[in-house]
């Protein structure tokens, strides 16, 4: 389980942990749909520059880079489906969190909303 807390509220995802390089070069590949309250967690053992891409993606998403306080750094919305085009960290961070495309704007998530995850 994982939480986002934005103002006054707090947003509960169930989420798969990639937890292997394999697993966190799969992703969201080939999926056909995201549920609203799920989403993909791909924790970095060390604080880095993080990029991304959509490749064999299906679905829209919005990639959100948190920092290792927890505290989110940027937000990427509605990444294209099948692009190739990069997305990048706004500096180092401990992780990645994917969920269904639009669904952050719809919670009203913004750059220093908490996450919190317990590994």
């Amino acid at each position: 389980m994982l939480t986002i807390v934005s103002g006054a509220k707090t947003h509960k995802f169930t989420v798969e942990v990639t937890r292997s390089p394999e697993q966190q070069q799969q992703g969201m590949m080939h999926r056909q749909s995201l549920a609203p309250d799920h989403g993909m967690l791909f924790p970095f053992e060390t604080p880095r520059e993080a990029s991304f891409w959509m490749k064999n993606t299906l679905i829209p998403l919005d990639l959100i880079f948190y920092r290792s306080d927890g505290t989110i750094a940027n937000i990427e919305a509605n990444a294209v489906p099948l692009s190739l085009d990069f997305i990048h960290s706004a500096g180092p961070v401990a992780g990645v969190l994917e969920l269904a495309g639009g669904r952050a704007a719809e919670l009203g998530l913004k750059p220093g909303d908490q996450i919190d995850w317990q590994r």
